[in-house]
């Protein structure tokens, strides 16, 4: 009969099925994560992996974002995962905060002793820690990015070898987060020399365009004065002059406004390209902000897309709900953004449908409640999923159209965050969808930097 193994055997034995969990543990992390190059695919399968290796319930990934300097919830896993995504930490509040600014892993069991636990997220979403172990996520450079937080163990407690494979866990995600992040800059720097390259290439075919039509009104002007002196000589019979002119007459109004609008296409192109490359880099143009009629603006971009949403037997149209306040607005933005409003808005309905653009205002009040001009963009289209909708304006916005970029809605998101407003979005399928723009009407108009 064999022998029973002896205590250091069996503790060898143990340690060597440990060190095996831990080995596969890295092995599948490491599988899983190669082969992901999309930073929120990344954060989201790293987090369940470490779960599953440790059996625990819950968890969160809090990443530092550099514009805010705040941790961010990235990808939480539990039974209130919606609630507390997106929620924002100061880096030095709670246990994370600690950790953060520590660099060091923490291992907590009980809670209720834990004087940093900072329990208002917990109360905020009636859910009870009962341990946790809290992981640094640092670069190859050692500087910490963010943390780890592992909830709730199934069997009681997280042991040490727990402890051990969720530091090498951790090690691996921040890896994977930081390779993450270096593709998704990469592939923008790709974009964003693409997108000016195409920039370049319409500004050198508009240009022809603009001169031609600068030459055919230069042109054109002269003809007309000559045409004007040789009626207004003694070789014509009475009455022929008179004749002439009204035959004339039609051309020479028509054509000042076609070469207007042709020179405004031109423009309105350029100025297009610009918006796109300036909303691919993340830059907000800073806002000029005059008193001026948001109608008149609204309007004037509806009135250039007119033409497209009739083909596609599409009625478009601007709503006046009560009397609107001028107000200080940066026109051209306000103006791009009702553009893409109504763009998208053509894309996502079919023939038989429309599009209003409605304009109210409630003066009285301060913001949001009151104080603001509401712009909403109102169509009896498809309408959009939930997890479309509820996506839409933020940085995890997905198209719904096969080639779609999502370029409309992140122009129109920074344009309304330029002026300090708010957007909702309400949709029910089969119905369509009502985007709401709310915007201060508050404001100070942009003084003019004097000129030497």
């Amino acid at each position: 009969m064999p022998r029973d193994s002896t205590g250091p055997e069996r503790e060898l034995r143990h340690e060597i099925e440990l060190r095996d969990r831990q080995l596969e543990a890295a092995r599948r992390i490491s599988a899983e994560l190669s082969s992901i190059t999309k930073l929120d695919q990344t954060i989201q399968e790293a987090l369940n992996i470490s779960l599953d290796v440790v059996d625990a319930h819950a968890g969160s990934i809090l990443l530092l974002d550099p514009k805010s300097g705040k941790l961010v919830f990235r990808y939480v896993v539990g039974e209130k995962a919606d609630e507390l995504t997106g929620l924002q930490l100061d880096p030095g509040q709670g246990i994370a905060g600690s950790v953060f600014q520590s660099g060091h892993l923490r291992v907590s069991e009980d809670m209720t002793a834990e004087k940093d636990h900072f329990r208002e997220v917990g109360e905020r979403i009636h859910y009870k820690t009962h341990n946790m172990v809290t992981v640094p996520l640092k670069s190859y450079q050692g500087r910490c990015i963010g943390v780890m937080q592992v909830l709730n163990k199934s069997d009681g407690h997280f042991d040490e070898h727990d402890v051990a494979t969720l530091d090498i866990l951790g090690a691996q995600v921040a890896a994977a987060v930081e390779a993450a992040r270096l593709q998704e800059e990469a592939r923008l720097a790709q974009v964003v020399s693409f997108i000016g390259d195409i920039s370049h290439d319409v500004k050198n075919m508009i240009t022809p365009v603009q001169t031609s039509a600068e030459t055919l009104r230069f042109i054109s002007d002269d003809v007309f004065e000559q045409f004007d002196r040789a009626l207004d000589g003694p070789e014509l019979p009475a009455g022929a002059a008179d004749g002439l002119r009204s035959t004339v007459q039609e051309l020479r109004d028509l054509l000042p406004e076609m070469v207007e609008l042709i020179l405004d296409g031109a423009d309105t192109v350029q100025q297009r390209m610009a918006e796109i490359s300036a909303a691919v880099k993340g830059i907000v143009s800073q806002p000029h902000f005059e008193k001026a009629d948001v109608l008149e603006v609204a309007r004037r971009a509806v009135a250039l897309l007119e033409h497209q949403a009739s083909k596609a037997g599409i009625s478009v149209g601007v709503e006046a709900v009560g009397e609107i306040p001028a107000f200080a607005l940066d026109k051209k933005q306000i103006y791009n953004a009702v553009y893409n409003l109504v763009f998208n808005a053509i894309d996502a309905c079919g023939a038989g449908s429309s599009i209003t653009i409605r304009v109210s205002a409630e003066p009285d009040g301060e913001f949001p409640e009151g104080g603001y001009c509401l712009l909403q963009c109102v169509d009896t289209g498809s309408g959009m999923p939930e997890h479309v909708r509820a996506k839409l304006f933020t940085d995890d916005a997905v198209s719904t159209k096969p080639m779609g970029t999502g370029l409309g809605t992140r122009i129109i998101k920074n344009v309304i965050e330029a002026h300090d407003g708010t957007i909702g979005v309400d949709s029910e399928m089969g119905v369509g969808t009502t985007i709401s723009c709310r915007i201060p009407l508050a404001r100070e108009e942009t003084r003019l930097q004097p000129t030497d």
